[in-house]
């Protein structure tokens, strides 16, 4: 057994269940500290497995990496695709509206005062919306520490119909926020596709970012390759959902007939994409359309 990628799907896991680490120690009859352990790899035995999916309430094939993984909320997720991120040498990422890892500060620093607004809502369980905000922006934080350290290579095809929808609602469109903010959300917003714009324009090494002015796939999904194997993950969580949100089941798997045929998909998104300075200027003129303040 892999008891390294054993220890990363129990993380993962656990923070989708919202529970914390001292609660599931308690129940498991372990310490918190022997919890960590596991988590970082530590030999584990396969009845502690057995407990540890009860308590999480998924197959304890899921906890050995056999089979798919399912993800109802955004931070449990977000946590594994970090995890598989760290080894990937390359990204195909399809219908992504922005690429996380390329994003800019713009991009972080309107996403966090979101989170921070949202938090104060009345009716809002403050500290409970803040640790929330706090994990999701540590977990995109370490995610981008990570490719800046690493570069992988990146292929992003983002149809023009969701970034219409990207200037028109902006960043963290379902967080509840004062005008005021929704309106420096879709300033981010329109900086950010501008960034792109830029990319597309100077077709820097490793990055490929692709218009699809037409066509729009029926689902996100992205392929991330490492030197010994490939995972698919689909997933309906943009970065920026909120962090409570359970809107949807994101699912990554290794196996071989599902990476293909999304593969194929991609392969006849890219042929149909705009690239390069034109599609530079189709954004561009997007973001001029959108007329935002």
């Amino acid at each position: 057994m892999r008891f390294t990628e054993i220890g990363q799907q129990l993380r993962a896991y656990r923070l989708e269940s919202g529970l914390r680490a001292e609660e599931i120690a308690a129940r498991l009859g372990v310490s918190r500290a022997a919890l960590y352990r596991y988590e970082k790899g530590e030999v584990i035995k396969l009845d502690t497995i057995q407990r540890l999916a009860e308590l999480l309430k998924i197959s304890p094939l899921s906890l050995l990496g056999i089979g798919v993984e399912y993800y109802n909320r955004p931070v449990g997720y977000m946590e594994r695709i970090r995890q598989i991120e760290e080894t990937a040498e390359q990204l195909l990422q399809v219908d992504g509206i922005l690429c996380y890892l390329t994003t800019t500060e713009v991009y972080d620093n309107a996403l966090a005062a979101a989170l921070a607004e949202a938090a104060e809502q009345p009716g809002t369980d403050r500290a409970v919306a803040r640790a929330a905000a706090e994990q999701i922006l540590g977990i995109l934080g370490a995610r981008k520490r990570m490719y800046t350290s690493r570069r992988p290579s990146i292929i992003n095809m983002i149809p023009a119909t969701r970034m219409r929808q990207f200037l028109e609602h902006g960043i963290a469109p379902g967080l509840p926020v004062s005008d005021r903010m929704r309106r420096l959300c879709r300033q981010a917003a329109a900086a950010e596709l501008m960034h792109v714009a830029d990319m597309m324009e100077a077709e820097p090494m490793g990055l490929q970012f692709g218009l699809l002015p037409a066509a729009e796939p029926s689902g996100t999904f992205k392929i991330l390759r490492a030197r010994d194997r490939a995972t698919l993950a689909v997933n309906p969580f943009r970065p920026d959902t909120a962090p409570s949100a359970a809107l949807g089941v994101a699912m990554i798997t290794g196996a071989d007939e599902a990476i293909a045929a999304h593969q194929r998909v991609a392969e006849s998104l890219w042929r149909e994409a705009v690239k390069g300075p034109t599609a530079a200027a189709a954004v561009r003129e997007l973001v001029k359309a959108a007329q935002i303040d």
